[in-house]
């Protein structure tokens, strides 16, 4: 066979070893985001604990332009934040589950998924909390794992 060996299609049980770890990955980043858009727009969870600063959020527009106001900014980008974490979410579990060998043939495909979790973990590590920094965290040594038992799996067979 010309260029990298793939997984063996035949061999569903060693596969689904590698598949198992990056679908738990997405559904834990899946899950983040589903979580978020619904503290984005119901409950108190992503309010400032003053409620002075979120009228003042409401009545002060940024710098960039006077179309809106930081409040609305500020609920914008949270919500486009979960989209994110769904699109991932979704796009890395169904490539898993339903195009295993093409996830895991590609290197770019690997890596745009690498990249991703290590700049949440960044990201998460900086501007959130605890938490979300180690279930992030999680994801990403998931991902790690997948990939890892996917390259031992090819060097295998």
């Amino acid at each position: 066979m010309n260029g990298p060996r793939a997984l063996d299609p035949q061999n569903k049980e060693s596969n689904l070893a590698a598949k198992v770890p990056v679908v738990l990955s997405a559904s834990i980043i899946f899950t983040l985001g589903v979580v978020h858009l619904v503290y984005t727009f119901w409950g108190p969870k992503l309010t400032p604990r003053d409620p002075a600063l979120q009228i003042s959020m409401s009545q002060i527009a940024p710098v960039i332009t006077k179309e809106t106001t930081m409040w609305r900014c500020w609920v914008g980008f949270n919500a486009s934040h979960s989209m994110g974490l769904i699109l991932f979410g979704l796009v890395f579990g169904f490539l898993a589950l339903a195009h295993g060998q093409l996830l895991f043939q590609s290197p770019f495909l690997l890596v745009v998924g690498l990249a991703m979790l290590g700049g949440f973990v960044v990201l998460a590590r900086l501007y959130f909390f605890s938490v979300s920094l180690t279930v992030i965290s999680i994801s990403l040594a998931c991902y790690v794992a997948s990939i890892a038992l996917s390259r031992a799996l090819i060097m295998r067979s």
